[in-house]
């Protein structure tokens, strides 16, 4: 998370309920709205073709691990 979204997380947990609400209807009326409509629809270039192929034939792409498996991989 950014530092910017720390401070802004870090504001809204001591705030009043009231502040909060106050807070949410600022975003609500100020920060557009974001939907699937509002992504860019582009063609998938050969790397995307390959990627999506892969998908579907290679089994290795079939093959998932937990969080906590990975965890344990990465030493974390």
């Amino acid at each position: 998370m950014s530092a910017v979204k720390e401070r802004i997380f870090g504001a809204v947990t001591v705030m009043s309920e009231v502040d909060a609400e106050k807070v949410w209807e600022m975003i609500l009326n100020n920060i557009p709205s974001r939907s699937w409509e509002n992504v860019e629809e582009v063609t998938p270039d050969e790397w995307d073709k390959k990627m999506l192929s892969d998908v579907k034939e290679n089994p290795d792409c079939n093959e998932f691990i937990s969080e906590e498996e990975l965890m344990k991989e990465l030493n974390l």
